[in-house]
């Protein structure tokens, strides 16, 4: 019988949600599903002086907004829990005992001051910090007695201290590793608390994770986790380490050179289906040359055989580029009621449909939408020479609004984009003008800005007396 293909994530409750962990969730939760396994949700607390109250709250939501779903976790429950690790204390304690009584670990009594102290002579003689392993040939005997003592200590894992350690990485291969190179890692915490190199492989194994997804920065601990593996006499899960995500300069990302969280985005209206269509192409290649997925689309096409090992660029552009795209997917209802926080709400809903369905083309996100609509609700002050169109003055420039005012008014014409294009490109033609010697006075008129849509779609939005009551004000610009 083929064991149950199962995946976790397994964040820390430090804050919000960085993209680089979405991004190793989505991975997760996308080969979860092309292997029809389960998606487990973990909470990795033991860093108590990090985590902020509410994070585990503030998690769930975010990635239900996404739209990943988890089989199991702290807020479902499940046969596999508890799924926050201060709640699995005792079966830390218990295991590291084990490997105590075993010989393959071991209580390291060294102070503090003495660690430190070690740490500064090794940097002057321009050699990498490790621990000495002072206490590693302690005798059964000595170690009890020092822990009845009630001197402190921590737990440290028995590394090999020659040979090699041969690893392998589903997307890499096989890495080695030299043992000598190896530090005695600090499985238990003087204070009781498992590291999180520890607690994470226990809980991989009894949660019976088969497949684990995380960043390649974890490479130079696989060693380790794979000799934690083999000092139980259990079987690792396979793992698949992610390249990093850099910025456009090629650094990490990082937040002085902007956004890293994903609330962050959604604050800034940039929609679930944009950032999952984004990050899934963080490090995926699909086998056809499709670039637009949905995240049910991506669990059916997603596959170990397009995820690579080259780092990943995150370039806002293409992620503007996503997000316009699905604003365009909107119906005007849609999108309008995604606008509604940055609008104005003592408009009428016709006269606000009008207004997003023009904004619509020119979103990149959300929060656009108040920059590039602002002018229906509120004529800018606009200065007289942007009623100019190329070598005319102002006076010409009003002088030719003063013409199209007298055709305007005409209230025998529907007041729509179409029967204003047709009367204004009719009568210009008829008379001999250019189109640009009326029509750029006329839109800067009716929205008091250089850059905006059409006169016509504006004044069709704006309405037949506002429209009038614009250009009746550029007549004071003189």
């Amino acid at each position: 019988m083929n064991q149950k293909i199962r995946l976790r994530f397994a964040p820390s409750p430090t804050g919000f949600l960085h993209v680089g962990n979405l991004r190793t969730a989505l991975f997760g939760y996308l080969l979860s599903k092309s292997l029809n396994g389960d998606f487990i949700l973990r909470l990795e607390d033991t860093d108590q002086k990090r985590e902020v109250t509410g994070a585990l709250e503030s998690l769930i939501k975010i990635m239900d907004w996404i739209g990943i779903k988890f089989s199991e976790g702290p807020h479902l429950g499940g046969d596999f829990g508890p799924y926050i690790q201060t709640e699995r204390l005792a079966i830390y304690h218990d295991l590291s005992e084990q490997l105590i009584k075993e010989g393959k670990a071991y209580r390291c009594f060294c102070t503090s001051e003495r660690l430190d102290a070690m740490r500064e002579n090794q940097q002057a003689q321009k050699l990498a910090p490790r621990y000495d392993r002072a206490c590693r040939d302690l005798s059964p005997e000595e170690s009890e007695i020092k822990m009845i003592a009630g001197e402190k200590f921590v737990i440290r894992q028995k590394m090999p201290l020659d040979g090699e350690v041969k690893v392998f990485d589903e997307l890499r291969g096989e890495i080695i590793f030299s043992a000598a190179d190896l530090d005695d890692q600090v499985l238990i915490k003087s204070d009781g608390v498992p590291t999180y190199q520890f607690a994470n492989i226990v809980d991989d194994h009894l949660m019976e994770i088969t497949h684990v997804t995380r960043g390649d920065e974890w490479i130079p601990s696989f060693p380790k986790n794979v000799l934690l593996y083999d000092a139980f006499g259990w079987t690792a899960p396979k793992f698949f380490h992610l390249p990093l995500i850099l910025n456009k300069g090629g650094g990490k990302l990082s937040k002085r050179q902007g956004d890293v969280f994903v609330e962050d985005y959604r604050a800034k209206g940039y929609l679930p289906e944009a950032i999952v269509n984004f990050c899934a192409l963080l490090g995926w290649h699909p086998k056809s040359d499709q670039e637009f997925f949905t995240l049910q689309e991506l669990e059916k096409e997603f596959s170990v055989s397009g995820m690579g090992v080259s780092p990943a660029v995150f370039d806002l552009e293409k992620l503007d580029f996503y997000n316009s795209y699905y604003l365009r997917q909107k119906t005007n209802q849609e999108l309008l009621e995604l606008c509604r926080h940055y609008l104005p709400n003592n408009f009428e809903e016709e006269f606000l449909l009008g207004v997003v369905s023009l904004a619509k083309d020119r979103l990149k996100k959300i929060s656009d939408i108040t920059e590039l609509s602002g002018f229906f609700f509120e004529l800018p002050n606009y200065d007289s020479s942007l009623l100019v169109w190329k070598t005319l003055s102002v006076s010409d420039s009003i002088s030719n609004l003063r013409e199209l005012k007298v055709i305007l008014e005409n209230k025998s014409f529907a007041w729509n984009k179409e029967s204003l294009e047709e009367l204004v490109f009719s009568w210009i033609k008829e008379n001999d003008k250019k189109n640009g010697d009326y029509l750029w006075p006329l839109r800067v008129a009716l929205s008091g800005e250089k850059n905006s849509p059409s006169p016509f779609e504006i004044a069709a939005v704006l309405g037949r007396e506002e429209s009038l009551n614009r250009i009746n004000f550029s007549f004071t610009k003189i």
